[in-house]
């Protein structure tokens, strides 16, 4: 026995070991400025570490489908709200060897590896363009036969083997298409007939609205480039000297789309076409469980590439269930413009506030999308989920009365004997005592009063400074600023840091503006709010408190501040 527990012990701390190694390896990630690239085309391989690697990288692997070009190291070091952190980039420059699915091996960063990563080189020799011109455009579109709506890639190679000093191109313009440009234009070397040319690349994204013929027209580019006359120039002063440049205009072809429709298989009537879709969803409170008139918040975010935001539908349509406020918060939308397409980003809240203690079934969510790169219709779906409401007493059941008989008091046990001249004389030395009592306290309240007068005063001038915010907010009609000054007040007398938690201390009719006030706030109304109720109200109720309110039961805000 004791030589297997030893055996445990040190199984346990080489596996601890292990683990901690595991956790102390920092992680190096790699990434392309571009793919697909062309044979003989230089491009760089970025390795980036959040940390300090083990060592210094080795990168001889990456020579057996490459060959490096350059490298170069840089460090960058921030300070973030008190913290510093510390970020390290390796940037190899390469040409791959041969064409294919070329593999980026890992690379070893002392006891530190990088992960391993995929590039797709094309053979450039199947295409030459531009015969031996110095500069010259090319376009290409994928697809050529894309649906409505959809996404296509054009991308336009400016190719150039002399220095140009200026130079203007115009964008694709094509009518009934929207037409987005992607990230920043990358600079990499090429090849053609033996001669080395200076590539720079533009992408953009172009969704067509309508099916049929589509022509994107050439682009044209005009250039001042430097003439070879230099070369032969005598300098006798190189700060006199001027360039000799002539003007050049090149133009691209121009290329045609035949935009397919919206294929019969899909029924849905919100045509969306996208790369790849996901629909996800977080909630406030992962139980799924609040009490009666405490938020509960949904947040649903819908992710498509190669869709625009225009595309994406509406989430959030709560359905009508007694007993279940919903309070639907303004979408954030956003596109993120990438190398190999738009992404659009989609997300909405959703808050619920149950009115009486139970269980509320809510409906599942499905959203059909076509997949352009499988040609199939899919379903993204979010199941259906329970909320459940919880009453005062921790349960989803209403409360019931008690119908319980109450316990009767046990019965004293008998005292001694008193008699009816002691019982007489304990009466009247307690009547006597508590009238002197009473009389130092008038006495006393008396001296007190004035020399409080002057500090009432100060403190009714505070209290009316206090109040100028709201009521400012309500006489000019505006609902953010009185909610702020609402909170701030709340704060101050019942720490409720939310307006659901303030009306629910507060009586009538203020409570009720409150309210008013809160669901206009998360509501898409659309119509001005009126604030002079609302001021009317807390100017007759003051600061009024429900008697019944605990101060502990401070309600979670239905939008954190």
């Amino acid at each position: 026995m004791p030589n297997s527990c030893n055996t445990v012990k040190w199984l346990l701390a080489v596996s601890g070991w292990l683990l901690a190694c595991a956790a102390l390896a920092a992680d190096i990630r790699v990434s392309i400025d571009r793919n697909p690239v062309g044979l003989n085309e230089s491009f760089q391989i970025t390795f980036t570490a959040a940390e300090t690697p083990d060592g210094n990288p080795d990168f001889t692997p990456l020579r057996a489908n490459f060959e490096i070009l350059n490298q170069e190291r840089s460090t960058n070091m921030s300070w973030v709200n008190g913290k510093s952190s510390r970020t390290e980039q390796w940037v190899v420059s390469v040409m791959a060897k041969q064409p294919g699915e070329l593999l980026i091996p890992p690379i070893a960063f002392g006891a530190d590896s990088s992960q391993p990563s995929k590039v797709s080189v094309s053979d450039a020799s199947q295409a030459q363009p531009g015969g031996n011109d110095e500069v010259f455009l090319t376009v290409e579109a994928t697809p050529d036969k894309p649906y409505v709506q959809s996404q296509v890639l054009y991308t336009l190679k400016l190719y150039r083997r002399v220095q140009i000093t200026q130079a203007s191109l115009n964008d694709p313009e094509i009518k009934d298409a929207l037409v987005e440009k992607l990230g920043d234009d990358s600079t990499y070397s090429t090849q053609i007939n033996g001669m080395d040319y200076w590539v720079t690349e533009r992408k953009y994204a172009i969704f067509p609205q309508q099916s049929g013929l589509f022509t994107i027209a050439p682009l044209t580019l005009t250039a001042e480039v430097v003439s070879n006359a230099n070369n032969r120039r005598p300098r006798f002063n190189g700060f006199f000297n001027r360039q000799i440049t002539e003007t050049r205009r090149v133009s691209s072809d121009a290329i045609t789309l035949n935009v397919l429709p919206v294929p019969p298989s899909f029924t849905d009537p919100a045509w969306l076409s996208a790369e790849s879709l996901e629909l996800k969803e977080t909630w406030s409170a992962q139980s799924l469980q609040s009490k009666v008139g405490e938020p509960l918040t949904r947040t649903i975010t819908l992710t498509a590439k190669g869709a625009t935001v225009g595309q994406l539908p509406e989430l959030s349509k709560p359905p009508a269930i007694q007993g279940i406020k919903t309070y639907p918060d303004q979408p954030l939308l956003k596109e993120d413009k990438q190398s190999d397409g738009l992404i659009a980003v989609r997300e909405e809240k959703i808050a619920y506030i149950a009115g009486q203690p139970g269980r509320y079934t809510l409906p599942a969510l499905a959203i059909s999308w076509f997949n352009t790169k499988t040609q199939q219709t899919e379903v993204a779906r979010l199941p259906a989920f329970e909320l459940t409401a919880l009453g005062a007493s921790g349960n989803s059941q209403a409360a019931m009365p008690d119908t319980q008989p109450q316990q009767q008091p046990a019965a004293e046990k008998p005292g001694p004997d008193v008699s009816g001249n002691a019982l007489f004389w304990q009466a009247l030395s307690g009547f006597l005592g508590l009238g002197w009592l009473t009389h130092l306290l008038w006495l006393y309240r008396r001296a007190k009063i004035p020399r409080v007068s002057e500090p009432l005063q100060s403190e009714k001038q505070a209290k009316s400074d206090r109040q100028k915010p709201l009521k400012t907010a309500c006489l000019h009609n505006n609902p953010q600023a009185a909610k702020q000054a609402l909170l701030e007040w709340g704060r101050q007398h019942f720490a409720a840091d939310n307006l659901t938690a303030l009306a629910d201390r507060c009586a009538e009719p203020l409570r009720a503006e409150i309210q008013l006030l809160n669901q206009y706030l998360y509501s898409a109304a659309q119509t001005d709010w009126d604030g002079r109720p609302l001021w009317d109200a807390f100017s007759k109720t003051g600061i009024a408190a429900k008697t019944h309110a605990e101060p502990d039961e401070v309600l979670a805000p239905l939008y954190k501040i």
